[in-house]
């Protein structure tokens, strides 16, 4: 029973702490442009040679910014599900073989 309280704080201490460290940057840094890597190296490319051309164009634009980030956050999560189904199974798995044996 103790250390399950134990294991409680302490995960919902982490969980805090990545909460904030989410949020935080919002209030802290007044008034700045969280861009993308993509937009950056851009730039840079730009700095170095101004006559650079891409080899190619992206096939779909999306129609704006909100649905290229809703299409960059269900990647992400689809991702995770993927990660997550397999740390599962692999947990299931371990704990089936200890119940065998």
């Amino acid at each position: 029973m103790l250390k399950e309280k134990k294991t409680f704080w302490i995960n919902a201490g982490l969980i805090l702490l990545v909460v904030l460290i989410s949020i935080l940057p919002l209030f802290i840094v007044k008034d700045a442009e969280f861009g993308g890597a993509d937009g950056e190296a851009e730039v840079a490319i730009t700095e170095i040679n101004a006559e650079y051309e891409p080899w190619f164009e992206p096939f779909i634009e999306p129609a704006s910014g909100e649905i290229e980030s809703l299409l960059f956050a269900l990647q992400a999560a689809g991702g995770a599900a993927v990660v997550a189904y397999g740390f599962g199974y692999l947990k299931g798995r371990s704990q089936k073989e200890k119940k065998v044996s």
